[in-house]
């Protein structure tokens, strides 16, 4: 029997995605915004496609704001555009 592929809902895009398609990006309990490679951080998180435009949209809409509850600085904006250039 073939083990079954976790999917998860991209905010942006709406698209179910395997996991291993997404990048995690999670609010911890202190507040801070970090991308979890490793999907087990704690905290509330949001997944996002792995691609550029999903990443632009992402910014423009506010959406990774609204689902992770915070505001969400360049800076965090740019490791995650880095993260997805590198792959």
């Amino acid at each position: 029997m073939q083990k079954k592929i976790p999917l998860r809902t991209c905010c942006v895009s709406r698209e179910k995605l395997p996991k291993k398609d997404l990048l995690r990006i999670v609010r911890t309990p202190e507040g801070n915004v970090e991308i979890d490679l490793t999907g087990k951080k704690n905290g509330r998180g949001a997944y996002l496609k792995k691609d550029l435009a999903v990443l632009e949209k992402a910014k423009k809409s506010k959406a990774l704001d609204r689902a992770l509850e915070v505001t969400i600085t360049e800076q965090v904006y740019d490791e995650i555009k880095n993260m997805i250039a590198g792959d």
